[in-house]
């Protein structure tokens, strides 16, 4: 069921938004090359049906940058194959995503241009009827567009997912290397870490239940850079068109640093498989995707 997808390759995604200044710094602070959350919702440990689908999560966001807010609106397709391959006796599965990118930083005019795509690869181990862990490896390309993350980042996601009694219990480690930490224009781009949580469960073709995420930039030897992180939660919700998979949920920061203030975000995901080979198994059904972390600042 493409309820598995991960962000697979796709945070299964992108990265995105460089655009907030760093209050009383000389240095420009950056977000992380993958949008915090945007995996939730995605049973990223477990195995796919092999196949090819589409997977596109869209999401808009308020954040409170007062007097003016900033507003950003994150766009991550992304197409993920299931190959037939096993390694080390995991599924190989292959992703690429193509973020596109709209913001308006304290009321200014919008920008809007495409982010760093993501190549990556991951092996996804059945442990059990109902359980399995996935590693995600892949890379971040560089990319001129000015206001978005520019450089090349290497990233790491260590997922588990038990999706037994139609539950969708899943934690998604995302780990962010960039090989360059500091931009043409001098803008940090410190290595980080993102944790996205589900917890929903099925009922019939509903899908329902609480999420959560939190994100931290890591500590650099760049001083006066002040690092950001932030705690969010929220709720979900879903519904299985059959082929077609929707869902939708909303997020809200309780905790926040150095983001100059609180962001509301709204999501949603279309999950389409394009082709899927038959099983004789019942796979487990929560929705799938979405990598990349959006640096909404």
């Amino acid at each position: 069921m493409i309820g598995r997808i991960l962000t697979t390759g796709c945070r299964l995604g992108a990265a995105l938004l460089v655009s907030t200044v760093a209050l009383g710094s000389s240095r420009a602070q950056a977000a992380s090359a993958a949008q915090p959350g945007q995996t939730i919702g995605l049973p990223v440990g477990a195995q796919l049906p092999v196949g090819l689908y589409f997977v596109n999560t869209s999401s808009f966001g308020v954040r409170d940058t007062r007097p003016l807010d900033s507003e950003s609106n994150i766009n991550l397709p992304t197409f993920l194959w299931a190959t037939p391959w096993t390694l080390f006796g995991a599924r190989l599965n292959l992703a690429t995503t193509q973020p596109v990118v709209a913001s308006s930083v304290r009321g200014a005019p919008y920008q809007s241009g495409i982010g760093v795509p993501l190549i990556a690869a991951q092996l996804a181990w059945k442990l059990g009827e109902n359980f399995g862990v996935s590693y995600l490896f892949g890379g971040y390309h560089p990319i001129e567009t000015r206001f978005l993350i520019q450089n090349a980042s290497l990233s790491h996601r260590f997922a588990a997912t038990y999706s037994g009694d139609g539950l969708n219990l899943t934690a998604n480690l995302l780990y962010g290397i960039y090989i360059d930490p500091i931009s043409p224009q001098g803008t940090v781009y410190p290595d980080y870490l993102n944790l996205d949580l589900t917890a929903t469960k099925k009922f019939g073709k509903w899908e329902i239940g609480p999420v959560a995420f939190a994100s931290t930039d890591l500590p650099t030897r760049f001083p006066g850079y002040r690092q950001q992180g932030q705690i969010a939660v929220g709720g979900l919700v879903g519904y299985n068109f059959g082929p077609v998979n929707l869902q939708a949920y909303v997020t809200q920061d309780v905790v926040e640093r150095n983001y100059a203030g609180r962001e509301t975000r709204g999501w949603l995901r279309v999950i389409v498989p394009i082709y899927k080979e038959s099983t004789n198994s019942a796979a487990p059904s929560p929705s799938v995707t979405g990598p990349a972390r959006l640096a909404t600042r």
